[in-house]
């Protein structure tokens, strides 16, 4: 219920919630662990100083601790719950479905390591510096060219995430002209249930490393 509320921008059913976690004895930490996850997850870009204050809370709370602890915890809530909402973060699970779905493509041949032996492979030839153009930007590919024009992530238009969605949609058909896309394809939204699926599959990926 606690975080529904905050993810639902509702500041008293947060607090409420939250105090009656507390009363119970739940562990703060715990509690932070969750707003953290939130602020990445529910917030994003749309206020990316949401994760820089659940983080500062964090921290804070392991200086500080009970009782007075819980004003940080307090502040991060609220801040969280009454700030722009976005899940783009959930952009990275249609990418991984993809790869997941069409496997591994090789890293293009202007984007590889430039070191040991590059010349001889052709490793980094092609590749354009964008801080030697005007804005820092050209048109230059970065995805395999069996993927050019497939687009992953979908800026909302809730707070600053709606200055990226513009300035991103000039880089994009900057590039569309540079490199002649004609056609373009957005990676279709997945449901929760799908994202909870390619996460439990990443996890064991994860496993197998450590």
């Amino acid at each position: 219920a606690f975080i529904k509320s905050v993810r639902g921008s509702d500041p008293d059913a947060a607090l409420y919630w939250l105090a009656k976690m507390l009363y119970a004895g739940e562990d703060p930490r715990f509690i932070l662990r969750r707003l953290l996850i939130l602020a990445s997850e529910d917030i994003g870009l749309a206020d990316p100083m949401g994760l820089v204050v659940a983080a500062s809370a964090a921290q804070a709370f392991e200086y500080v601790g009970l009782p007075e602890g819980v004003y940080s915890l307090v502040e991060a809530t609220l801040y969280l719950a009454t700030a722009p909402k976005s899940n783009s973060a959930t952009s990275y699970f249609k990418a991984y479905r993809l790869l997941e779905e069409r496997g591994a493509i090789e890293v293009p041949d202007h984007l590889k390591d430039t070191h040991r032996d590059a010349q001889a492979l052709g490793h980094g030839e092609g590749y354009e510096y964008p801080h030697a153009y005007p804005g820092h930007h050209l048109g230059q590919g970065y995805l395999p060219k069996a993927l050019w024009g497939t687009y992953f992530y979908r800026p909302s238009e809730e707070g600053y995430e709606s200055e990226i969605k513009a300035r991103l949609e000039r880089w994009r058909e900057a590039q569309r002209r540079a490199l002649g896309i004609q056609a373009t394809q957005e990676a279709p939204e997945l449901s929760e249930q799908e994202i909870e699926a390619i996460k439990s599959r990443h996890s064991v990926r994860k496993s197998q490393f450590e």
